[in-house]
């Protein structure tokens, strides 16, 4: 009869440590697919900045020429 509360304890604590588990699981997974969003518009975003200085420095060039 003592090991029943032990039991019952050791169950509920089973339990509850598998649901944190599933929960932070899914939070990480979240966090990754926000990171990658991030990462993408980054990306993105870098890639137009260095278009345009692209940009500018053949139109200054130009403007040398003339």
């Amino acid at each position: 009869m003592p090991y029943t509360w032990s039991l019952v304890l050791l169950a509920v604590g089973l339990v509850l440590l598998a649901w944190l588990l599933i929960r932070l699981f899914r939070e990480l997974r979240r966090f990754k697919a926000v990171q990658r969003q991030v990462f993408h518009d980054f990306g993105d975003r870098s890639g137009l900045v260095k278009a345009r200085v692209a940009g500018l420095k053949v139109a200054f060039a130009q403007r040398r020429t003339r």
